[in-house]
């Protein structure tokens, strides 16, 4: 049986990045960039107007200057007429600034008359011009390899006139769970089934982490059926099992795979819930077979499936399970021999404290607690008992969004 953090290790030295693709950036929101992003021009492109007014020479304007108005220049629409002395163009917001003008005087400040303007207001400095290049210059790094794609990226990479972008081809992660007694929602059930409800938390989570999931269906309790879904994953960087990962006479994913070729690599961790979580490689994919019970198969997701999925898009193999601090809400008791990690509600204490509340069941059947949760608090194995307001480090569940 291994450590948590030695069953991470094996895991991401096993993980090769994925392919590169090129996409048109509407597809790019949360993807990982395979390579920097450099401006291919300034922004804003052209000295532009701040503001609706007039473009003049700041010399032209104390109050009660009257001036020409030789044209007029609005957004996309720029004046043909450099402004010369005791000139102006009409101006609109995001129009060119023309060639000469130095100062746009809001029109607030101004009263036409005629084929002239007059200025009414004072103008104590020069302003209402945006220069080109003042948001970011052309050659200017904007994004880097391995960096993640907000919603906002999306927008200050077509800025700057880039219309595709270099990702990493998300994991295809296919996955299937197993057991006779598992139903799908609506049917009607027998006495002993249960309704197989891993599958959709887990389709969630894959695609929140940055995979491409893809459900092979639900195998029996034979190996005939369990070898079926191994031969439907071709072609996955990853197949993930649920259920059937203990030795018991009807638990048979781990032997089929191992009859397909696969190498275990451990078939233990030292971890609560989820002890029986096994991790091998090959044919064709890494294997993450996990407990069928639903919090032990969703937090070793968590542990070992996300950080995987990481890796294949970064490449970065180091990555190590990222927690937050947080202080315990009330007392806990010592931990076990195994590392635990617990289902827990982080909130903001409105003193820039976060405060974990951990719930006081825990048992790796239930759901509804991690319906209340937002994290999992880590209890190294055999830690002290701690005294309520004592630090502790947390698991986010999901990657925030953009």
């Amino acid at each position: 049986m291994i450590s948590v953090d030695e069953a991470v290790s094996a895991i991401l030295s096993a993980a090769a990045a994925t392919k590169i693709e090129k996409i048109a950036i509407g597809e790019g929101a949360g993807r990982v960039l395979a390579a920097d992003i450099v401006a291919t021009i300034n922004q804003p492109p052209f000295r532009a107007s701040a503001m609706d007014g007039y473009a003049v020479r700041f010399a032209d304007v104390s109050a009660g200057a009257r001036l020409t108005v030789i044209g007029e220049a609005a957004a996309g629409s720029p004046a043909s007429r450099a402004v010369g002395r005791g000139e102006a163009v009409r101006i609109f917001t995001g129009g060119a600034v023309p060639d000469g003008a130095d100062h746009v005087v809001i029109q607030e400040d101004t009263r036409k008359d005629g084929a002239s303007v007059v200025i009414t207001g004072d103008q104590s400095r020069q302003g209402n011009i945006r220069e080109a290049g003042i948001d970011f210059a052309i050659n200017q790094l904007l994004k880097r390899k391995g960096e993640r794609l907000t919603a906002i990226d999306l927008g200050l990479i077509a800025a700057a006139n880039i219309a595709a972008v270099e990702v990493r081809k998300k994991p295809v992660v296919a996955y299937f769970d197993n057991g006779d007694e598992l139903k799908e929602p609506g049917e009607n059930l027998a006495h002993g089934e249960i309704v197989g409800s891993n599958r959709f938390v887990l389709d969630a989570l894959i695609r929140a982490w940055g995979g491409a999931p893809h459900y092979l269906g639900r195998a029996g309790d034979s190996p005939d059926a369990v070898r079926e879904k191994y031969a439907k994953a071709r072609g996955a960087d990853i197949l993930v099992t649920v259920g059937g990962a203990s030795v018991g006479d009807h638990d048979h994913v781990r032997g089929a795979f191992a009859d397909a070729g696969g190498v275990l690599a451990f078939s233990k961790i030292a971890v609560r819930p989820g002890k029986p979580t096994w991790f091998a490689t090959g044919p064709g994919a890494l294997l993450v077979g996990l407990p069928g019970n639903p919090a032990s198969a969703l937090v070793c997701a968590r542990l070992f499936l996300a950080p995987m999925i990481e890796a294949m898009l970064s490449g970065n193999a180091d990555a190590t399970l990222a927690t937050v601090s947080a202080k315990l809400a009330a007392p806990f008791p010592a931990n076990s021999a195994r590392e635990h990690y617990l289902r827990a509600a982080i909130t903001d204490s409105g003193a820039g404290e976060r405060i974990a509340a951990i719930h006081a069941e825990q048992d790796s059947s239930l759901l509804s607690v991690f319906s209340l949760s937002n994290a999992l608090v880590r209890r190294a194995a055999r830690a002290p008992a701690l005294e309520a307001g004592a630090p502790v480090e947390a698991l986010a569940m999901v990657r925030p969004t953009a």
